[in-house]
């Protein structure tokens, strides 16, 4: 049992965007200033008075009274008045690995909860490594990857999971996400983190280990089985989908996250669960020829984000943090992937999760938005601590996001 948080009635806010001021964080602003029930208390948090100011003036006019409060992952005792103001703080300042443990720490001892964008397993790692106690013992729930980065994944693989519990047809097995469609630009705020990352783990022998270890992000590692779950770097014609597949950019960081989520879900999934994630290349016969095209492009980016002269190079070209497209080109935007999982009786169930807007912009805002008022306004179970999505809100979220325009549907096959 975790310990109770504050008083509410001791918070003057329900929800704080923190790094309002970015692109991302702009938009999740904008997602609560139009969706937020009434009622609920929203501030917006950076580094600049000026800046936010100009946000908030941005914004629809709900948000025309919202509190300001500047603060600075620099400085703790902002970090620590800011916590201290607010139920949940939304976190759109990455990359989480240089500027984020500041605000886990402040919002674990100050019985917080969290919500970030992360998509850095190092971050995580970390995160959980020397706050997860401090969290547990406040009450706080700090819930990483409330984006694209894991939201699809997560609560995929927990629809499937419960859709089989719910039929008596056992644990889930073999289990893969498919990438079915996408359209949207990859953030500049994920570039940065994917940069930040290559550059410790090219220099850091220890940390490339974590990164590399399917159950790198495991609360305890050494009760993990020894399965040989490898990252899927080459086209192959996946056996449970039957199609030809190439590799998925964010499948090495959404798979530790969801196997995080069954280790501390006390491996309800099952002790025998094997999880990978994919991308449809179609079933023509050129299928196998887009595949090994698909690969060999994320095999070079990989290699080239590795090596500071090359990565120069890519950084004149790649997305910086704070752009992002249009509205008209975030709105034709979509993603669509589907959860595939095989259960322990044979049965078979395909969870479905699919959104209009950019992924990484559009849609991530909503994502990240339901997220902080999932934890600021719904009963959700009795667990604290550095968290998941689906071990932290599960299907409160998933109500959540449907009723927020996304198709959460699961069909047994």
């Amino acid at each position: 049992m975790s310990s109770p948080a504050p008083s509410d009635a001791a918070r003057d806010l329900d929800v704080v965007v923190f790094g309002a001021t970015g692109f991302v964080g702009a938009l999740t602003a904008a997602h609560l200033a139009e969706h937020a029930p009434e009622g609920v208390r929203v501030g917006l948090a950076g580094r600049s008075l000026e800046r936010l100011e100009r946000t908030r003036a941005g914004l629809p006019a709900r948000a025309a009274d919202w509190p300001l409060l500047v603060a600075d992952s620099d400085d703790p005792a902002s970090l620590a008045a800011l916590a201290a103001a607010t139920r949940v703080v939304a976190t759109t300042v990455g990359p989480y690995q240089k500027y984020g443990l500041p605000v886990v720490a402040a919002c674990a001892a100050a019985g917080t909860s969290y919500a970030d964008l992360t998509g850095e397993v190092l971050f995580v790692r970390r995160a959980a490594d020397d706050h997860d106690e401090a969290a547990r013992a406040s009450g706080a729930r700090i819930v990483n990857a409330c984006g694209f980065d894991s939201i699809p994944s997560d609560l995929g693989v927990l629809m499937a999971h419960e859709a089989a519990q719910a039929d008596g047809a056992g644990e889930l097995e073999e289990t893969v996400l498919l990438l079915r469609s996408a359209k949207g630009g990859v953030s500049g705020g994920t570039i940065d983190s994917l940069r930040t990352q290559m550059a410790e783990t090219t220099s850091d022998s220890a940390k490339r280990r974590v990164v590399l270890d399917a159950y790198g992000l495991s609360p305890d590692r050494g009760v993990e089985p020894d399965s040989g779950e490898r990252d899927q770097l080459l086209p192959t014609r996946d056996p449970l989908l039957g199609q030809w597949v190439a590799p998925f950019v964010m499948a090495t960081f959404n798979t530790r996250i969801v196997r995080r989520s069954n280790a501390l879900l006390g491996y309800a999934y099952g002790k025998g669960f094997r999880y990978r994630e994919v991308m449809s290349v179609g079933r023509g016969p050129a299928a196998p020829l887009v595949a090994a095209g698909v690969s060999a492009g994320l095999g070079l980016l990989a290699g080239g984000m590795a090596l500071p002269p090359t990565r120069a190079l890519l950084d004149r070209v790649l997305p910086k943090p704070g752009d992002g497209p249009s509205v008209e080109a975030r709105e034709k935007g979509h993603f669509h992937v589907e959860v595939h999982a095989r259960t322990t009786s044979g049965a078979t169930y395909v969870a479905t999760v699919r959104a209009q807007g950019d992924p990484g912009y559009a849609a991530t805002a909503v994502m990240l938005g339901q997220s902080a008022l999932c934890l600021a306004l719904d009963p959700l179970p009795d667990r604290a601590g550095v968290l998941t999505p689906a071990s932290a809100m599960g299907s409160a979220l998933v109500r959540r996001l449907r009723d927020a325009g996304f198709t959460m549907s699961v069909e047994r096959r």
